[in-house]
């Protein structure tokens, strides 16, 4: 079942991509957006759109305090909070060995820790509520790995682990937690969002994207536009999914990576019951 209401949403990363069609895609249908941005022209663009249900609020993710204060905001300007939405992030190409420490963490302050921020600061007013729903955008990246993404990789399986613990903490409250993963789509993720690690190491020339990822930004199978409204959908369910793919390429490569997993699984189930304590 389905129940459509009108609702109030905190979206991060409206600049571009999912967090931007998203937001127009709901604004569109009625509800109430308040959207991170970079800047101010960017917050002026938002806010004339739709007078008073379109707000923008300049925020750097990673600032726990600020982030705070931005889902308040949300609350005082909607009179609630029905949806949060972790969209914004970036990828960094380079193998594992290619990345230095700082560009590691870099990573995970904002594709991990700036989602965990908002998820805490939006807890408090679901509880209070009894209800809620929190999209984190994830990535196929979260689900299967893949050479030249590493410490990507390791952000999105991170959000896919907090995704997790946080519906299983939250159902007792009405509080629904999906994680969407995407393929590849055609927004700015491989493009000027993308970021490539300090130091290339000749050997991994045959086995990272850096080789084809120009070749495929703009190219991508995926709609953006359609991928808002399949989110829209999702919003609107009773009984949400907890994970949600999001493309063909997505299903695909998560369905073989899957399977492959549970065929190893069983291939060495004897060596894995082996470490138990002997039956008495």
């Amino acid at each position: 079942m389905t129940t459509k209401k009108q609702k109030s949403w905190f979206i991060t990363g409206v600049s571009t991509g999912f967090g931007r069609e998203l937001m127009k895609a709901a604004l569109d249908r009625g509800d109430s957006v308040l959207g991170t941005v970079r800047n101010a022209r960017q917050a002026e663009e938002i806010e004339a759109t739709v007078p008073m249900r379109a707000q923008a609020e300049i925020l750097d993710v990673t600032d726990e305090s600020a982030v705070r204060h931005a889902v308040d905001r949300t609350v005082s300007c909607f009179g609630g909070i029905d949806v949060v939405m972790n969209n914004a992030g970036y990828g960094l190409m380079g193998a594992i060995e290619e990345t230095s420490a700082a560009e590691v963490e870099r990573q995970f302050a904002t594709n991990v820790f700036g989602p965990l921020h908002v998820m805490r600061a939006a807890m408090p007013h679901f509880r209070a509520q009894m209800g809620g729903h929190v999209l984190n955008i994830t990535s196929i990246g979260g689900l299967v790995g893949y050479p030249g993404w590493g410490i990507y990789n390791g952000t999105k399986f991170a959000l896919e682990g907090l995704s997790a613990g946080l519906a299983k903490e939250a159902a007792a409250f009405g509080v629904k937690v999906t994680a969407v993963e995407p393929s590849a789509f055609r927004t700015d993720w491989a493009g000027r969002s993308l970021k490539h690690s300090s130091k290339a190491i000749e050997a991994y020339d045959h086995n990272t994207p850096r080789n084809w990822i120009d070749d495929l930004n703009g190219n991508q199978n995926g709609d953006p536009v359609r991928a808002a409204q399949a989110m829209l959908a999702i919003v609107d369910m009773d009984e949400p999914p907890k994970q949600l793919l999001l493309g063909s390429a997505a299903l695909e490569e998560a369905a073989g990576t899957y399977e492959a997993a549970l065929s190893q699984f069983r291939e060495h189930a004897e060596l894995t019951n082996s470490a138990d304590f002997p039956e008495s």
